[in-house]
């Protein structure tokens, strides 16, 4: 059963010092590796001076897509914490990224995945976030003559509209409507077009709750 996840709605930074060792931490939404990669790259151009730029990102609405990196850190003291707190935080299509400017003092093992993870909860404690939920995209679809009516019911209904296609007989509305919503959905698009409406069940996909 798709669960709900909260991701970051926009870009958040937040800074923490531990032993002279200084821990910027970034964190933003993404949809996809690319621009996750892209906005590590990003970071990592800010601060030329940094001695390590430690990244994590979880992807998908089941988590599918799990990545951390520890960018020259003993394996497992920063990539793994930062992603073990954003799975924590209930987080996904989230890039966290973890600046670290040396302060001379080693922290060891335990001390530097205590920071890294630190470093990241704390910022996406601050940073805004919206909550995305499971629904069902269902395609509608009507002839030319109710097409117009229909889109404009669906946009000022609860129930997102994705894509409008026009085809050659028919055209196709989809929408996005939540898993509890199936039957009442169906119920109201026969009610608004007559009786005249075709529908399909399509994918999971994830909307703001």
């Amino acid at each position: 059963m798709p669960e709900p996840y909260l991701t970051v709605s926009a870009p958040a930074e937040h800074e923490i010092e531990i032993k002279r060792s200084r821990f910027l931490c970034a964190v933003a939404g993404v949809s996809g590796e690319d621009e996750a990669r892209a906005f590590v790259e990003e970071r990592r151009r800010l601060h030329p001076g940094a001695r390590h730029t430690c990244s994590a990102y979880v992807l998908g609405g089941d988590r599918r897509v799990q990545r951390g990196d520890d960018d020259g850190e003993p394996g497992g003291t920063a990539g793994t914490p930062m992603l073990e707190t954003v799975l924590r935080r209930g987080f996904s299509d989230t890039v966290a990224v973890v600046t670290r400017y040396f302060g001379g003092v080693l922290l060891g093992a335990g001390g530097l995945a205590r920071a890294y993870g630190r470093a990241v909860g704390e910022t996406l404690e601050d940073a805004p976030a919206i909550r995305m939920v499971p629904a069902r995209v269902m395609e509608v679809r009507v002839g030319h003559g109710q097409a117009g009516r229909l889109e404009s019911d669906l946009r000022a209904s609860a129930y997102p509209v994705r894509e409008v296609r026009y085809g050659p007989a028919l055209v196709a509305v989809e929408a996005a409507v939540g898993e509890g919503d199936l039957d009442r959905f169906r119920d109201w698009i026969a009610t608004v077009t007559a009786g005249r409406a075709e529908v399909e069940q399509g994918p999971v996909v994830y909307v703001p709750a």
